[in-house]
């Protein structure tokens, strides 16, 4: 019989207590999104009878992204995330309890429109806390639990959306999902604010009580980012172009990380575009019939899950390089064994392994973006950059349903599948000589003091 150590066992429990909280907060963020959305598609097609309006509910999102990310990441790096997180929780939380009680189409894009900014914002917020919390030896181990969470919530939350509509009504189902956002902001104040020691947090009481209030508990307590540099007491437009002018430093002082970036977003960019043109292919070009496209999606929600679950128990085995890269590449063929398909087993064949494979690239690049980014800037660098893909995906969609108009659907598909794989290609050439340079670890762009766990 081995020798347990418990030492070691009650130092893993103790490391994992916390990360343990914050995923089980992202779970239920992440299942509630897909019950959400679906009660939304229902009830607007109820209240409508028109597909375009169930549409326009797709088009929110992009556009409230687009609004949201030219300065929000401004203001994200000044706040503290795990309080900004729990304000952002706790508004979403409200906004879908009042969703059910609207009865007017406009006003209810409107209130969906405030939950998209907030979900923008959300995220870029989260990362920036995830860094502070999970040391860097751990990150790929956590990106890939929390990829399989996303992988489940994506399997799971459908099923229990249609589950809750047996027993209750759409409106029900969002008000219950208000209920989840609800919970996950409360686990969220178990978290240990990162960003203030107990001098600044006496110093933060002591102002809250002259008044200082909501705002005071958002804004960093200190007056300096980890690595020494002031923050600004407040957004200005001149701060605004002060902080675009940064990233663009950033990004020309570390050129190989910001390829490596802009070449996997390019890859999500052109994957928008032939996803895009789905549907049309698998229908109007391989003649496939509805339950048969249904097996296919099923088919790649299957790879996604099995990829995240064997991501997850072999990822300390795997180096950022071979995750990302590798990944990337099976990822791009896959989509090329779907765009050449000439049969429903290849489309299927295609669509698992792709989805098998982004469960791999996307922990590679969530956990490269972690240790390559200083967390004073986490938040500008990723609404800035995703506001460049915002507008590259939208033109990406449109060229390719222009060119399957113009032209044809699986011309389009075909040429866009062979330039991702070529861009993947480059992509691991790259991270693997970068990773040759440099040892996997936090770059010198990520600022020491990022790894603790305590208060």
């Amino acid at each position: 019989m081995k020798y347990i150590n418990r030492s070691n066992w009650k130092e893993q429990f103790s490391f994992w207590k916390y990360p343990s909280i914050l995923l089980t907060g992202i779970g239920i963020a992440y299942t509630g999104d897909w019950i959400f959305l679906i009660a939304l598609n229902l009830t607007v097609l109820d209240m409508s009878g028109s597909a375009l309006a169930v549409a326009g509910l797709y088009m929110l999102q992009p556009f409230a992204t687009l609004c949201m990310n030219s300065w929000a990441g401004s203001l994200i790096d000044r706040m503290n995330k795990r309080n900004l997180m729990i304000l952002l929780d706790l508004t979403r939380s409200v906004l879908l309890f009042v969703l059910p009680f609207v009865d007017r189409i406009w006003m209810i894009y409107g209130v969906v429109w405030f939950i998209y900014m907030a979900s923008a914002v959300f995220r870029p917020s989260s990362m920036g806390y995830i860094v502070r919390l999970i040391p860097v030896e751990h990150r790929k181990r956590f990106n890939a639990i929390q990829g399989l969470i996303s992988s489940g919530a994506f399997l799971i939350g459908p099923a229990i959306a249609g589950l809750l509509f047996l027993i209750m009504s759409p409106q029900s189902a969002i008000i219950l999902t208000a209920c989840g956002f609800l919970f996950s902001g409360l686990i969220t104040m178990i978290l240990p604010d990162l960003e203030s020691n107990k001098a600044d947090q006496t110093s933060s009481s002591q102002a809250g009580a002259n008044g200082r209030g909501l705002r005071g508990w958002l804004r960093l307590s200190t007056n300096k980012h980890e690595d020494g540099q002031p923050v600004s007491s407040g957004l200005s437009w001149t701060v605004l172009k002060q902080d675009w002018k940064e990233v663009a430093g950033f990004s020309s002082q570390h050129r190989i990380p910001t390829l490596i970036y802009l070449l996997f977003y390019l890859i999500l960019v052109l994957a928008a575009g032939l996803d895009s043109q789905e549907v049309a292919l698998t229908k109007q070009v391989l003649h496939v019939s509805d339950s048969e496209y249904s097996y296919l999606v099923s088919i790649a929600g299957a790879g996604l899950g099995a990829g995240a679950l064997v991501n997850m128990l072999i990822v300390k085995r795997l180096s950022i390089a071979w995750l990302l890269g590798g990944g990337a590449i099976g990822t791009g063929i896959g989509y090329v064994l779907y765009a050449f398909a000439g049969s429903f087993m290849m489309v299927g064949a295609g669509f698992f392994l792709l989805a098998f494979c982004l469960a791999f690239a996307n922990t590679g690049f969530t956990t490269f973006y972690q240790n390559h980014v200083p967390t004073h800037m986490m938040g500008r660098i990723s609404s800035i950059y995703g506001l460049a893909m915002a507008v590259q995906q939208i033109i990406c969609v449109f060229l390719v349903g222009m060119a399957a108009e113009l032209w044809s659907i699986s011309g389009a598909v075909q040429i866009g599948a062979v330039m991702m794989i070529v861009i993947a290609v480059i992509l691991h050439m790259v991270s693997i000589r970068h990773f040759k340079d440099q040892p996997e670890r936090a770059s010198t762009a990520v600022v020491a003091g990022s790894n603790h766990t305590g208060n």
